[in-house]
């Protein structure tokens, strides 16, 4: 008896680890470039560190995520000042099996007008042209003593040392690319930032990071008028929720093989009513007025053809993991809230306003209460 108790208690445990191996934790790295030892580029103007900025943009993000998606793991490289390398700082992305790396910078040339935001991801496209950046970025790894020994003989340094880039092939590049691309079209389109692109460069943190991965260079602090904003709580509240921005619609899409599709929803479903006998035209034409006159909707122009001829924009303002009753107090009074279902997670929102501007209005009008929500695009 004994003994078989003893077999059914392990069999129970084999069964129930064997059901947790599906269900995978979304895991994204936040990376804040430099740190510690290594401050970076240093402003022209202010003379800000690099280092400060970064982390100061990725506490911000991370604290963004975490509060829209609280199932997702979102881990920092760094949360304070200290010196982590790159060979380190991909090892952490690494151990935690993440599904997406973002490392923030920001840039710094002797060109004191050079200006405005690039993203990049790994490739050898047009390396000489963006060699430089890579130079720069690489460099940091020569602070360690050993570091030939732990970098296989790699000099951040020589023009040859680039030639291995070459013989990596990158799985994630196209996942790194949609994800980039995201970032750089928030910036240029949000912020009006100058576009200098999504470029290719050889950087190590991105070449041993074995997940999809990019490089932000938020603009340039030896450009005197962007390191003022980048320095000023505006700028890295800005830049910070454009990476948000860019995350959310880049985790919809790829969060799961096979998304579910997006179909607006009631916040309050009501319940089904039995059927009742077939109205005559009279009695239909009726209703129809009264409901006109009650909602004080026009013949010509009904809500929901708005809707459904041309994209509306509404205000997100929380995820919840579970279909939420109007009173519920994390609407904090809101009412008129639907919600979208994605992935198994309720994003609820507000309005149906016909363009972006109604939709920053509302937004400003809802942040005391809702201080993390952010506009969206509905087809």
């Amino acid at each position: 008896m004994w003994i078989r108790r003893r077999f059914g208690m392990m069999l129970l445990a084999l069964l129930l680890s064997v059901a947790g191996w599906g269900a995978k934790t979304y895991t994204v790295v936040i990376d804040a470039g430099h740190g510690g030892k290594d401050a970076g580029a240093i402003g022209r103007s202010l003379h800000m560190q690099e280092k400060n900025l970064n982390l100061d943009v990725a506490l911000r993000l991370a604290s963004k995520i975490r509060t829209a998606y609280p199932d997702i793991k979102v881990i920092l490289t760094r949360d304070k000042d200290v010196y982590i390398t790159l060979q380190d700082r991909a090892d952490i992305a690494n151990k935690a099996n993440a599904d997406l790396f973002i490392s923030i910078h920001a840039n710094a040339v002797d060109n004191k007008v050079a200006r405005g935001a690039e993203t990049f991801i790994l490739g050898t496209d047009k390396l000489e042209q963006n060699l430089d950046v890579a130079m720069r970025e690489n460099a940091v790894m020569k602070l360690e003593a050993d570091f030939e020994t732990r970098y296989q003989g790699f000099d951040p340094n020589s023009i040859d040392s680039y030639i291995m880039f070459e013989l990596m092939q990158n799985q994630y590049q196209d996942q790194s690319l949609q994800f980039a691309t995201l970032v750089q079209t928030q910036f240029v389109n949000e912020l009006q930032l100058a576009d200098r692109g999504v470029r290719q460069a050889a950087f190590w943190v991105l070449l041993k990071t074995a997940c999809p991965s990019v490089l932000v260079e938020m603009g340039f602090v030896s450009n005197i008028e962007e390191e003022k904003y980048l320095a000023s709580d505006k700028g890295k509240r800005e830049i910070t929720e454009s990476l948000f921005a860019a995350f959310c619609r880049y985790y919809d899409k790829t969060s799961t093989a096979a998304p579910q599709p997006e179909v607006e929803k009631p916040a309050e479903p009501e319940p089904v009513k039995p059927q009742t006998p077939k109205e005559t035209r009279a009695e239909k034409k009726q209703k129809n007025k009264e409901a006109i006159k009650e909602n004080k909707v026009t013949k010509t122009e009904p809500a929901q053809k708005v809707a459904a001829d041309r994209p509306v924009w509404k205000v997100q303002i929380f995820v919840s993991r579970t279909i939420l009753p109007e009173d519920d107090p994390n609407f904090k009074g809101l009412k008129g809230c639907t919600y979208r279902e994605v992935n198994g997670l309720y994003k609820y929102m507000v309005g149906a306003c016909a363009t972006k501007e109604e939709a920053q209005k509302l937004q400003q009008e809802l942040k005391d209460r809702f201080p993390d929500c952010f506009i969206v695009k509905v087809e």
